[in-house]
């Protein structure tokens, strides 16, 4: 049995759309999803791509993925890394997958002198939030998250 990580390339769009689906459906959240493979790659391997894709493999076959980009922290004066999605197929789960993506988010951080890796996880994903835990990741409950989106966004922009 092996794992292998590698960042996605051009044509792998179709995979990372289809795990953007999977996990989509495990959050209940699949009426969300309006992007396409198209999106994904202009995304990634566009002219100025906006994220990035690391994919696992188990044995040469998908098995998992992790999309992120840099954000910004001003009081620290350096970039970070935000993981936007990180999913692993339910056949694959408890291999060591999950933890295996986040260690290779984490050496890219401290390879790159970037202080923080962060995410969000949903209040009721209970087994993923003592995963984290698990991992020494620490709940930021103190902040609230805000969005601006839709007609909301289009009115704050036309103001």
């Amino acid at each position: 049995m092996s794992l292998m990580i590698r960042q996605a390339v051009p044509g792998d769009e179709q995979v990372v759309f289809e795990y953007i689906r999977k996990l989509a459906d495990y959050e209940n959240l699949r009426h969300e999803v309006a992007a396409t493979a198209v999106d994904i790659r202009e995304s990634l391997f566009g002219a100025t791509p906006r994220a990035y894709c690391d994919l696992a493999f188990w044995n040469g076959e998908p098995a998992g993925f992790a999309l992120w980009f840099y954000n910004y922290s001003t009081f620290r004066g350096r970039a970070g890394i935000y993981l936007e999605d990180l999913f692993v197929d339910d056949a694959m789960r408890g291999k060591g997958i999950g933890k295996a993506l986040l260690k290779h988010l984490a050496q890219r951080c401290v390879g790159e002198g970037l202080p923080r890796l962060q995410w969000w996880v949903l209040d009721w994903n209970a087994p993923s939030i003592e995963f984290y835990k698990s991992l020494g990741a620490v709940p930021q409950d103190e902040w609230t998250v805000f969005r601006v989106s839709g007609d909301a966004l289009d009115k704050l922009a036309a103001q």
